[in-house]
């Protein structure tokens, strides 16, 4: 498919207009005008764009981009490289930041209250990215045990791991600063991907636990559904790269 026909697939399905993101969103660097095969990932990073050469990708397709507000723009080092081997390539960049946290179906956090088969969701929060919902009953440790097996990383448990959960709230990445308004909400426990020193804190004080998943275990989830998307959609090929992270 041509290029131009992409970006407006996905300008039109995630709406970037609408955030006030801290990076570009669609089209960051511009490659090839013909896409026959786009390699997905969460953060294009070296490796990624090694990889997504090794397999010819005509773009990358990521969550976490570059040109981040306040980062210096000097194109050297580690920057330089990665530029380099796109335009070498001849591969487009094109990233989705909060869009791609917040879409409905296709989302990160979409996507992590399916795994977490969460019912009657309720969404509240900055561009609404925090979820809410109802799960079957089981204690905070339980939960950390069925997410490790479904994200393949084991949490930070931080709280109570005795506590029985019934209503959990969400955010991927690093939403460690939205457990106070979950605990407004309602929440028994609140999952995200970092976590800071005075999260410990507040979820033991609180009373609410709070499960550290992982910023890139809990945003794989957005950009894999997006790549599946695009294939059934378009018929254009899509193949995820995992740089395997810890944080």
């Amino acid at each position: 498919m041509l290029r131009e026909d992409l970006l407006h697939l996905l300008n039109e399905t995630l709406t970037p207009s609408l955030f006030k993101d801290y990076a570009p969103n669609g089209l960051q660097v511009e490659g090839k005008t013909q896409i026959n095969h786009i390699v997905t990932a969460v953060t294009a990073t070296q490796n990624v764009i090694d990889r997504a050469c090794e397999l010819g990708a005509d773009a990358l397709l990521v969550h976490h981009g570059w040109f981040w507000r306040g980062e210096n723009p000097i194109i050297v080092r580690t920057k330089h490289k990665r530029l380099k081997a796109m335009l070498m390539a001849d591969m487009n960049l094109i990233a989705y930041h909060l869009p791609l946290d917040a879409h409905v179906t296709l989302g990160n956090n979409a996507q992590l209250g399916a795994l977490l088969g969460a019912k009657n969701v309720e969404r509240f929060g900055p561009d609404q990215l925090v979820s809410i919902g109802e799960i079957d009953p089981v204690s905070a440790k339980t939960l950390s045990i069925n997410l490790t097996e479904r994200l393949g990383q084991s949490p930070l448990l931080l709280g109570d791991a005795d506590k029985v959960i019934r209503r959990v709230a969400w955010c991927s990445g690093a939403a460690q600063d939205f457990l106070e308004e979950a605990i407004l909400a309602g929440a028994d426990a609140y999952i995200s991907g970092e976590v800071s020193e005075r999260t410990t804190h507040l979820a033991r004080e609180s009373g609410v636990p709070y499960l550290a998943c992982g910023h890139h275990a809990t945003e794989r989830l957005g950009i894999q559904a997006l790549g599946t998307w695009l294939e059934q959609e378009c018929g254009v090929k899509c193949t995820f790269v995992d740089d395997e992270n810890p944080v």
